[in-house]
């Protein structure tokens, strides 16, 4: 490792396909402070002496045959935590970046409170990778939100945070979503076994239509037709296949040690074949909508603001931008809604008397099966939003956040200084009491605010997580998920629509439900009853 004076890490990296100069492109935003000497830093533990792998452990327990050879990303954090603690350093290796990896939600409140204006996210290094070096023809130096860093993130961020992060925006879509979850309902009620009333083992392939039905509706103001049974879209199929490859790959690539950064490795091909089919897909898509629009404006049509895609809004800003986030939302939008979605449906499933008293909330929203969602309706729904919220805690869908500490910091009682990837790890703390009072339990009723009393003061809630840094879904910060209103629409209106047409149940084990690559994915056949209710 090569180390500069301000602490910052760069990746040493001989014939390498990762530039010294691109890293120092990213990382060059997260400048130190002046460097402390405060009491309390003073008094905390210099960071040498912080648990820490060695060069041998880390061979020795990632190569075939180790310890943690076979683990998947949630269990081998699990397993590092019960070797090294709740802090502990990862040395890099194979030109991997070393990580300090916590597990104490105090520290993630002091990495988030400092982490300035642009913050540093580490990771994504394949997929910059991809769109910096792989396919630079295409991307030409436009790499979206997910891979970017410092002023070119904050750029690109700048031009899409009005039109996704606007609750008034997102809430034009509520009619053209309402369509997708009519069609929904009606391909469950096709596919379902006639006796057992369950759907097939492959339900997740249906899931996965429907989330990428929804977020097309929005991204490009088109609705794919991926949910008509007469419908076999293979572009959308291949989609789905790439999508399941990148995140497996990439979790392979960048949570374990691997040489993809000094020689193109066998997974790294495969990743980049994968990421080139989604980017190929996706494009494919955006160029349809663009010509579309085009033709449109040369004919003089013009729609007013209320019914403009995402797309159509960010082409009158830069059609390159327009063109890359609607891929990245047509590409973050799939898997991680449809693991959400699956997260919340079992939670409800196996929880008959929540299922009830959410229904009771659904029927003022929608009083007939085919009722339209209105943005008055939609806000009050509690209830609905509490039982997504814990089903995330249940099974949540990444393992935690990561950043670059902007300056010399205490974490745990240990001196860490600026320019130290940190990996804040809450997946334990998700089950523990001490967090979350009964946590073995589905409790919605633990995110409900109680009602104000005779006196207007509103009752303790003994269930409420006191320490909102434990559970961190979407992130924090200037880069909380910019998907977050989306997607929090696509489940509200997607489960609200479902709760109110069927009674939901899960007559199988739930053990080992999700597996975990870079997301938590769906792991067992989601044979989910679905048994009509009366209008």
């Amino acid at each position: 490792m090569l180390r500069l004076s301000t602490g910052l890490s760069i990746i040493k990296t001989q014939n390498a396909t990762l530039s010294i100069s691109s890293q120092l492109r990213w990382q060059a935003t997260a400048v130190a402070a002046e460097p402390r000497n405060d009491a309390e830093w003073v008094q905390a533990r210099p960071f040498g002496e912080v648990p820490r792998t060695t060069f041998l452990s880390t061979i020795r327990n990632f190569m075939p045959g180790g310890k943690y050879s076979k683990l998947d990303v949630m269990a081998l954090f699990k397993a590092m935590q019960e070797d090294y603690g709740n802090i502990f350093y990862l040395q890099g290796i194979m030109g991997g970046p070393s990580i300090l990896s916590t597990y104490n939600p105090k520290d993630f409140e002091v990495v988030f409170r400092n982490e300035g204006v642009w913050p540093q996210r580490p990771g994504s290094d394949t997929l910059r990778y991809h769109r910096e070096k792989h396919r630079k023809d295409f991307f030409q130096g436009v790499e979206g939100i997910i891979p970017t860093q410092g002023k070119t993130w904050s750029d690109f961020r700048s031009i899409v945070n009005p039109v996704l992060m606007q609750p008034k925006n997102v809430r034009l879509y509520y009619k053209k979503m309402s369509q997708v979850n009519q069609e929904f309902v009606q391909r469950i009620k096709a596919l379902r076994d006639k006796k057992t009333q369950e759907a097939p083992d492959n339900f997740i392939d249906v899931v996965n239509r429907w989330t990428l039905e929804s977020v097309s509706v929005v991204a490009l103001d088109k609705q794919l037709g991926l949910l008509k049974e007469s419908v076999n879209n293979e572009e959308a199929l291949k989609l789905f296949s790439h999508l399941k490859a990148f995140f497996e790959l990439t979790a392979i690539l960048e949570m374990k040690p691997s040489a993809w950064r000094y020689f193109k490795t066998p997974k790294l091909m495969k990743l980049m074949k994968a990421l080139d089919g989604v980017q190929e897909v996706t494009s494919a898509y955006v160029d349809e909508a663009v010509e579309r629009l085009e033709k449109e404006a040369k004919e003089g049509i013009v729609r007013p603001e209320n019914e403009q895609s995402v797309l159509e809004k960010l082409l009158k800003v830069d059609k390159k931008v327009a063109t890359v986030m609607a891929m990245d939302m047509l590409m973050a939008g799939v898997d991680t809604t449809s693991s959400t979605f699956t997260a919340a449906l079992l939670c409800l499933a196996k929880n008959p008397e929540k299922q009830a008293k959410l229904r009771g909330e659904v029927m003022k929203v929608l009083p007939q099966k085919d009722s339209e969602f209105t943005e008055a309706s939609m806000k009050n729904v509690p209830y609905l939003r509490a039982c997504i919220k814990e089903s995330q805690r249940i099974y949540p869908l990444i393992f935690g956040n990561m950043r670059t500490l902007n300056r010399d910091s205490v974490l745990s009682g240990y001196q860490v200084p600026a320019g130290t990837y940190v990996s804040m790890v809450p997946i334990t703390l998700l089950t523990n009491e001490e967090h979350f009072p009964q946590a073995d339990k589905f409790l919605p009723e633990r995110w409900v605010r109680h009602a104000a009393d005779a006196t207007g003061e509103c009752p303790a809630n003994d269930l409420k997580l006191k320490n909102p840094f434990v559970f961190l879904p979407f992130g924090f910060g200037p880069r909380t998920c910019v998907g977050k209103r989306i997607v929090d629409m696509e489940l509200e209106l997607g489960i609200t629509r479902l709760i109110r047409n069927f009674n939901i149940e899960f007559n199988h084990p739930t053990e080992n439900a999700f597996r975990s690559a870079l997301i938590n994915m769906p792991n067992i056949p989601l044979k989910f009853k679905f048994t009509d209710l009366p209008n």
